[in-house]
């Protein structure tokens, strides 16, 4: 088997300690559908580690994933047996066209170069009346008064109009506009460390130091269901989509 895959930045991986909090927030999108995909053919673009899509396969989907970068394919071939595994690029999708039922791209889009080739990829292999689900920092909040990432792994991030925009432009209809945000607990970690849990994280990362005992512990303690899945809003960390291919 593979050893685990390093954290490079572009990437969460599960079981760092100090990167619980990131790892919960991309997990909880894989949660909200766990369900709704089983038994249908599904294509995750851009899977990393391979975790969301293992999960799907758990759940009764069949799957199969691509990655641009050769050592997660590796890892997800050798630890996900449940995966079909490709490598490629997200600007070419190596699919038939109206080959599958649904199309998963979880905290990727901010990172490609072209978008809207991407997502004419992605609308060519869904089936009629397929769905992509999609998720992605909301800009607003994710890089606040800025055009420029603050993230130097991220190309482009979006706000919930210019996703709406992206995916209207491919061909594809919003069904549904949901947003990402900190439950209850969450919001309580948010005031105990100085009114923000997220920037608590950041400034300690940045400074170069062990963190504080507390603070270790309590990212180490997030749970995926510390955070809500709810109708989007200007104000939600991440944007998470629904939108369907239309039938002829």
């Amino acid at each position: 088997m593979c050893d685990a895959l390093p954290l490079t930045g572009e990437r969460t991986v599960p079981g760092i300690p100090e990167e619980n909090y990131w790892f919960r927030r991309h997990e909880i999108a894989y949660l909200a559908i766990a369900d709704r995909y089983a038994g249908r053919t599904v294509f995750e673009a851009g899977s990393g580690e391979g975790y969301g899509a293992a999960l799907l396969a758990e759940e009764g989907a069949t799957v199969t994933a691509l990655d641009y970068d050769e050592s997660a394919v590796a890892h997800v071939r050798s630890t996900y047996p449940k995966v079909t595994m490709l490598h490629g690029n997200l600007a070419e999708l190596p699919l038939d066209d109206a080959s599958v039922d649904a199309v998963v791209n979880f905290q990727v889009i901010e990172h490609l170069w072209d978008q809207p080739q991407f997502l004419r990829e992605v609308a060519r292999v869904l089936r009629p009346g397929g769905e992509l689900v999609i998720s992605t920092p909301n800009r607003v909040t994710f890089s606040p008064g800025r055009d420029t990432p603050l993230n130097p792994f991220h190309t482009r991030e979006l706000n919930s109009d210019e996703l709406t925009e992206l995916l209207e432009g491919a061909g594809l209809e919003v069904t549904e506009k949901l947003g990402v945000y900190h439950g209850a607990r969450l919001a309580e970690l948010d005031r105990h460390h100085g009114g923000s849990f997220i920037d608590a994280q950041i400034d300690r990362s940045l400074a170069g130091e062990p963190w504080p005992e507390e603070l270790s512990r309590d990212v180490a303690g997030v749970a995926a269901t510390d955070f809500d899945v709810r109708p989007d809003a200007p104000d939600s960390l991440d944007l998470f989509f629904y939108a369907r291919k239309s039938t002829p």
